[in-house]
């Protein structure tokens, strides 16, 4: 790999050298606030000609490459009267600087042409950033999300090339790389996880009314960590400089698989998505609250924002704007279909489950803006977002249920049932503040930002009931009835867990602008992170079930009632089991119907410092980027977890000091066509959660950490693994709003990660160094394009598609524990397999129409999403992958607007409505009595884990702006 990316550098190199050319510059202001306030994103075009741009945030813009000549500059701004400037002459090698101040009130011109401005958060002002970057990025801007209907940032981000999100969730996929090869920042400043399963912010708690404009930087450049992979997704948060404005937006829609359902949702939660309990102990919660589901008000969801902004001048020299923005949204889903857990052979299948999904998110985002017009601006921002999820699961609810483990009755399959009430809660509080200030005739730019992060995840009051003989519930004799579960006192249980992260991470560059070809950049960042977890778990044991049946299963409260705790005088009906029985000086002191501290708990830390040196050299029509970032990396967990390993000695550390050199090259063939190259030594880091010897268990799946991703116990062992990235990329840019691009891209990842099944008989999914190395490689497409124009020259019909290959190949090998290894595994005859997350091919399309009746200007957008079959989790032994199967998506969007301030917009989302299934390939059960019957085994052996259909979502918004 590292010989063929000093072969790429060279033959790239070998290109041909600029033409003498000469170029434009200049800065235009706003002569109605005193002639020196930047006017940015204002439209610059030689008259006559294609050739043009827009001035930056400064009011700056550039027209490079110009043939030597005479011409007419043609300046405009929505608002503004055009202004054109006669006679500007180009001379080879030179810069000509025309200063324009632009106003408001009437001009003396022979001539007055309005034309379209571009927004800084519009598809033209982005693939202007894109063609003018000195490294490889793909950005999404606000007015692009509104017509697609893009409702947040995952979804925002599945838009770009060799991007996919999966089905119902914000996980997101880079070029088939999963979430622990991925980067999240908002403003250029890290982000925390709000997920104990994840690396990364759900980008869902992101709504489109904060965001600006989203970027994904597929190549890695000094400026990042060096725990870089796939890529880093860059969240840019909505400011505003102009006018006063107020807008409010309601929206109603509904799922078309949740709309004739009685809907139910856990007991607790409002209907906002708050819990008020956090103040309780566990266990007085218990004894105070029953277990029952309560009914839902409804099935309808509601969607309200508000959003406003500011902007005045303090004096002449400095300007203050004010953004805010406030939304609440919910949504019901219902879903059904079959689960099983499928180990090493059938653990638990339920035939047919009912879920019933209530999500909610609340946010609010403000930011205040202060610019002086001798180049300082400060930012801050502040966003608050909680977001939780309700589900009401019923397992097994035609009687057919079946648990390995055994029964008391003599039930077909023993009608094994389940209930499991589960609310998460994601409380997320993020404050910056960003700064950049100019000296010396802009020679000197400074550019620093501060933030501090708080998470609350909670999943408080888990229920999880399970019964047998559920069949008899079902029939009409009223002698026979189902009875509790309870092969242990766990099969009927209360759950809680709380995560608390605090983060303070910051960065600072230093800019010189040598010449007008080089640049340097001295920088630092820091990143010093803590979470902290706890879980307490409590178990009913059923004193005598066969004396107490079930006659109801939806009202369970009345047995579950603090009045039959087997205490004071031993004649109640339960018991309430600890999780953690804590050793005495000479034996177990049994905790039954009492408190207990935790079950598990862990504690991470992790801090980065790095200090980094890079330049931009520009050599003709060349432009060299090198970087050199040294980086130093603590990380370490601290746990006590319930029923450890004996050799496991609950706790890593490391500490390394690590190098990571880049360098991105840009060959500019003319003013629309560039080619990039990029190459670069980056580390992938292990999470918290990967490294944690602590297992969650869900219904149907158990995933477990490891601490050997840290390096076995003794010290030895790898801690990272070590990556090289290989990018090559051509872009044309046919006009403003039109891009073609095409890229190639390779990676080597030495010691890579994976999520295992275990073969044992829990089927706990653990994290292993599967392998000694891992090789990717692929290809992508982007194109948008213009169909038919209007006679102003804006597009009346477009096209737009990303397409993406991704070829992954991983060696396999064996780990045991007698290599001082924590947790073993092994492939059986495998020896390699694609890498986990990895999609073949990605996908995604649309297209745009936008016709203008007079003020009725309506816009309509059909998107369409395509990602192929990845691995979810490998299969360890002879038994195979399981693997979430293709999913299509097909979206249509229709926005109105009615005039200035009215709008009226239609959406019909996952309108193919397809099956979302996961299967465990080659499992040898193609015969199997208890899966052939009921459909849920192909002649392959290949079983379906999981198989539902999410319904086609239809919603109206209303939006009126002042």
């Amino acid at each position: 790999m590292k010989k063929l990316l000093i072969l790429f550098f060279i033959g790239f190199t070998a290109v041909l050298s600029a033409q003498d050319t000469g170029s434009i510059v200049g800065k235009l202001t706003d002569k109605d606030v005193g002639g020196d306030e930047p006017l940015p994103f204002a439209n610059v075009l030689i008259k006559g000609t294609s050739k043009g741009t827009t001035s930056d945030f400064d009011g700056l813009y550039e027209l490079q490459n110009v043939a030597p000549g005479t011409y007419t500059l043609v300046f405009s701004f929505v608002g503004y009267e055009t202004t054109e400037i006669d006679n500007v002459t180009v001379e080879p090698n030179k810069v000509t600087t025309v200063n324009v101040p632009l106003g408001a009130s009437a001009a003396a011109l022979d001539e007055v042409v309005i034309t379209t401005t571009t927004k800084r958060d519009s598809e033209v002002a982005l693939l202007l950033e894109q063609k003018k970057a000195t490294t490889i990025i793909q950005s999404i801007g606000a007015e692009e999300l509104s017509r697609k209907g893009v409702d947040d940032a995952a979804a925002a981000v599945a838009q770009i090339s060799g991007i996919s999100q999966q089905q119902g969730s914000s996980d997101v996929f880079v070029r088939g790389l999963g979430d622990r090869y991925q980067n999240t920042t908002m403003n250029g400043l890290s982000l925390p996880s709000n997920d104990v399963n994840k690396k990364n912010i759900n980008l869902d708690l992101f709504p489109s009314e904060v965001i600006e404009n989203v970027s994904v930087s597929k190549a890695y450049n000094s400026y990042f960590y060096g725990d870089f992979s796939a890529g880093n997704v860059n969240i840019t948060s909505k400011e505003y400089n102009g006018p006063g404005y107020f807008a409010v937006s309601v929206n109603s829609g509904f799922n078309t698989n949740a709309i004739g359902e009685d809907f139910v949702r856990s007991e607790g939660p409002s209907y906002f998505g708050f819990y008020n309990r956090y103040d309780n102990d566990p266990f007085a919660v218990i004894l105070s609250h029953g277990v029952d589901p309560q009914k839902a008000e409804g099935n309808v969801g509601f969607n309200g924002s508000i959003e406003g902004g500011y902007s005045f001048n303090i004096d002449d020299n400095q300007r203050l704007s004010f953004f805010g923005t406030a939304i609440f949204g919910n949504g019901y889903e219902f879903l059904e279909g079959p689960a099983v857990d499928f180990t090493n052979d059938v653990k638990l299948r339920f035939n047919n489950v009912d879920w019933y999904n209530y999500d909610t998110n609340t946010s609010a985002l403000g930011s205040i803006i202060y610019n002086h017009k001798d180049g300082h601006k400060l930012k801050f921002t502040s966003l608050f977002s909680n977001t939780s999820t309700d589900q009401v699961g019923y397992y097994g609810n035609e009687g057919l249920g079946f648990n390995r483990d055994g029964f008391s009755g003599e039930g077909v399959d023993g009608g094994f049932y389940q209930m499991n009430v589960q609310f998460n809660q994601d409380m997320i509080f993020v404050n910056q503040l960003n700064g950049t200030h100019k000296f010396e005739d802009d020679k000197w730019l400074l550019d620093w930002g501060v933030g501090f992060n708080k998470v609350f995840a909670d999943e408080p009051d888990r229920k999880r009931i399970s019964l047998e003989n559920y069949q008899f519930f079902l029939d009409d004799d009223p002698n026979t009835n189902a009875i509790f579960y309870d092969n242990i006192a766990f099969d009927n249980q209360r759950y809680f867990q709380s995560i608390e992260d605090d983060e303070l991470n910051s960065y600072l560059n230093l800019n010189y602008k040598i010449s007008e070809a080089v640049n340097l950049t001295f920088g630092y960042n820091g990143r010093t992170k803590e979470r902290r977890f706890n879980n307490w778990r409590y178990g009913y044991e059923i004193l005598d079930k066969e004396a107490n049946p079930v006659t109801n299963p939806n009202n369970l409260n009345d047995f579950f009632d603090v009045t039959n705790i087997n205490i004071p005088n031993g004649s109640g009906l339960w018991n309430l089991q600890v999780a953690r029985q804590p050793l005495g000086l000479d034996q177990y002191i049994p905790l039954t119907n009492r408190p207990q501290p935790y079950e598990n708990t862990y504690t991470g830390n992790l801090d980065i410092h790095a200090g980094l040196v890079t330049a931009d050299i520009a050599v003709g029509k060349f432009l060299f980027v090198p970087g050199l970032r040294l980086e130093n990396w603590t990380q370490e967990v601290v746990y006590d977890v319930i029923n450890p390993v004996p050799t496991d000695t609950g706790f890593r550390s490391v500490q390394e000091n690590l190098l990571f050199p880049s360098l991105s090259i840009k060959y500019g063939i003319n003013d629309d066509m560039n080619i990039r190259l990029a190459g670069s030594q980056t580390a992938s880091y292990p999470e918290f959660k990967e490294v944690a010897n602590f297992v969650y268990e869900g219904v149907t799946q158990r995933v477990g950490g490891n601490p050997d991703l840290l390096g076995k116990a003794d010290g030895t062992g790898v801690a990272y693994s070590e990556i090289l990235n290989v990018d090559l990329k051509y872009e044309w840019f046919p006009s403003s709003s039109e891009l073609i691009a095409v890229g190639v891209f390779a990676k080597t990842i030495k010691d890579p990660v994976n999520r295992v099944v275990a073969t044992d008989a829990t089927g706990t999914q653990r994290f292993f160094r599967t392998g000694d190395q891992a090789e990717v490689f692929g290809a992508e497409l982007e194109f948008r394009k213009n169909i038919v124009m209007d006679a102003d020259d804006n597009p009346l019909f477009s096209i737009g598609g990303n397409f993406a290959y991704n070829n992954t190949n991983q060696d396999l090998k064996t780990i045991s524990t007698a290599d001082g290894f924590t947790f073993g595994t092994s492939f059986g005859d495998r020896t390699e397999s694609e890498l986990q997350g990895a999609s073949e091919f990605i996908a995604n399309a649309d297209v745009n129409f936008s016709p203008t009746f007079g003020s009725y200007k309506p816009k309509a957008t059909a998107t369409v999403s395509y990602f192929s079959d990845r691995i979810y989790a490998l299969g360890s032994g002879d038994l195979g992958n399981i693997v979430e199967k293709a999913v299509p998506s097909l979206n249509f969007i229709l926005r109105n607007e009615i005039g200035e301030h009215f709008e009226a917009n239609l959406s019909v989302k996952n309108i193919l409505n397809p099956d979302v299934t996961l299967i465990r390939e080659n499992t040898g059960a193609e015969e199997s009595p208890l899966l052939e019957p009921y459909g849920l085994v192909n002649a392959d052996g290949d079983v379906t884990l999981l198989e539902f259909q999410r319904g086609i979502n239809i919603g109206l918004t209303l939006k009126y702006k002042l």
